[in-house]
């Protein structure tokens, strides 16, 4: 595990920034998506749901990335590589509403899909760069 420099944490913590999550496709190819996160304990979270291709990708130790930019400075950013560390259906729900609440101001994640699986992931960084 890597720490997030403090020049930066901001764009963790505080700023609505999204991230843009590349992870790597079975043809080894890569796959960017833009995603909602969080960050608590070390380790940024992000959600989807099954079936989806990040879901796919998503395993156990599979290697990611993400790019996340600063809304107010598009040449401020950090890039955070790592690793997935958990997956977890047990609390996803939740966790989609609570990113709902941080990015749309709404309790409720309002594409809310009663077929959807929903899936929270954890990224514990290895390695960061930042610029700006």
């Amino acid at each position: 595990m890597t720490n997030i420099p403090a020049t930066h944490l901001d764009l963790l913590t505080e700023k609505k920034a999204l991230a843009h999550l590349a992870t790597i496709q079975p043809d080894g190819s890569p796959q960017v998506t833009p995603v909602w996160f969080d960050y608590t304990n070390g380790v940024l979270r992000v959600n989807t749901a099954k079936g989806r291709v990040k879901a796919r990708n998503l395993k156990i130790g599979a290697p990611v990335a993400l790019s996340i930019v600063d809304p107010d400075n598009a040449y401020r950013y950090i890039q955070v590589r790592g690793a997935v560390t958990k997956e977890s259906v047990d609390g996803a729900v939740a966790h989609i509403d609570s990113l709902a609440k941080t990015y749309l101001g709404k309790d409720v994640y309002p594409w809310h899909n009663d077929k959807d699986v929903r899936v929270m992931y954890e990224i514990t960084p290895s390695a960061t760069q930042t610029m700006g």
